[in-house]
């Protein structure tokens, strides 16, 4: 206990040098500096400097604990996670995403945090925040298993000259639109060969369910320990609505369901598309790619009974084998630190869950939208789907399927309900036994 103290102690000297740029520096006990591997999944390049520039500071005002940045990816990190939390090798300090750790933490691969963040950095993330990083700890207890930072809301990515031709309210944060009037607004803006929006839909699991709290609805209940999937008068909203904008309204372009995010970008730039409700992070590529000349706006969440979005966080873990978890606390108190996690927001065009770099003027601008980007924050709780476990195979075997066919107007909501609560619940159930 004592060495664990003197360790603390020390990282806070070490916290206090970094977070200042100066000042106090924590020396080697040793004669060798305490080394850490992070494993970073910054992959934009504003974001991937962002990550090293920060580094880099900390090792040098901090010689006594050297950090070497790894460069993972996305695409393959749960995966390399496993096979190295098994070999006994994972890095100290983790980036992954909230819904990962869940099974990682039953398992006890990652330290539980909870008593070890420093009470400035709590208390700068809401809870909201922290619920989605709180899980089971495999032993009857719940713990925290990372630090949320990075998070993400859908808003609308508008064509302004198409707006104001048609004369329609602006809408802002205090007053957003509602789905009733998104849904006459498309309809006004649909003419010609212009349609008023585009839902690009080739994954439509995490977005249908985010905004699915719109009106409350979860997808997923929980009974006397049991959980099992919920599709009712309040989880067919959403679904209904996006559903007659395509075939009742033709409003939406039915074309674009098999897009990606970012595929209709060249429909949008050509007026084919007025609005696409997409996630805030789109709007980088909408600032790099825009014509010169072409105005756009980001409008705030749709409202239906709330403005409510489910949300996950990229967070950051401590390996529960890591030979150094209080140095790499302290990397990630100063790494996620109101001023930098601003930093890292800017970078990745996302949502920080710190209060104060929430209000720093680069992420209150409105240059790029990024004052209306980051007041929808205050819409986003902790996604229902976060703590279900087997949710990866409903989303994969059952819902993706089920919800791609809804939306190609192959089955009706009823079947898709049916489907997605009948066929889910079987998955579910193996996860329960």
């Amino acid at each position: 206990m004592r060495l664990k103290s003197a360790l603390a102690a020390a990282a806070i000297v070490a916290l206090t040098a970094a977070c200042g740029g100066g000042g106090a520096e924590q020396e080697p006990s040793s004669g060798e500096p305490v080394k850490l591997d992070f494993l970073s999944l910054a992959w934009q390049k504003e974001s991937v400097e962002a990550n090293k520039q920060l580094v880099e500071e900390w090792n040098k005002a901090n010689p006594g604990v050297q950090v070497t940045y790894v460069q993972g990816s996305w695409d393959t990190v749960n995966d390399q996670l496993v096979t190295s939390f098994e070999g006994g090798d994972a890095p100290d300090v983790i980036h992954d995403d909230s819904p990962a750790l869940s099974g990682f933490a039953a398992k006890g691969y990652l330290l539980d945090l909870k008593d070890k963040v420093p009470a400035e950095l709590r208390s700068d993330i809401p809870q909201p925040a922290w619920d989605t990083v709180t899980f089971g700890d495999g032993k009857g207890g719940e713990g925290v298993f990372g630090v949320p930072f990075l998070q993400e809301s859908h808003v609308i990515i508008a064509n302004k000259k198409l707006l104001d031709a048609a004369k329609v309210r602006i809408p802002t944060s205090g007053e957003p639109w509602t789905w009733d009037e998104f849904a006459d607004i498309s309809k006004k803006l649909t003419k010609g060969d212009t349609y008023g929006v585009a839902w690009p839909m080739k994954s439509p699991v995490n977005k249908t369910l985010n905004l699915a709290l719109n009106f409350g609805g979860t997808f997923f209940q929980t009974t006397g320990g049991k959980t099992t999937v919920k599709v009712g008068a309040e989880e067919k909203e959403v679904l209904q609505r996006i559903h007659d904008q395509l075939y009742k309204d033709k409003s939406a372009d039915t074309a674009a369901l098999g897009m990606g995010t970012a595929d209709p970008l060249p429909g949008f730039f050509a007026d084919k598309y007025a609005m696409l409700p997409v996630g805030v992070f789109l709007r980088q590529q909408v600032a790099e790619q825009a014509p010169d000349g072409f105005e756009w706006v980001t409008l705030p969440p749709l409202k239906g009974v709330s403005a409510e979005q489910g949300a996950v966080s990229q967070t950051l873990s401590v390996a529960a084998d890591s030979k150094h978890p209080d140095e790499a606390v302290t990397f990630i108190s100063f790494f996620l630190n109101g001023p930098n996690q601003a930093k890292l927001a800017r970078g990745d065009w996302l949502l920080p869950t710190s209060v104060k770099a929430a209000s720093d003027p680069v992420l209150t601008t409105e240059e790029n939208g990024w004052d209306v980007a980051t007041a929808s924050g205050k819409n986003l709780v902790v996604a229902p789907f976060l703590k279900v476990n087997g949710f990866d195979e409903w989303k994969s075997k059952v819902a993706t399927p089920v919800l791609q066919e809804f939306y190609a107007n192959k089955i009706t909501i009823d079947e898709a309900a049916k489907r997605l609560v009948d066929d889910g619940n079987k998955v579910l159930e193996r996860y329960q036994r």
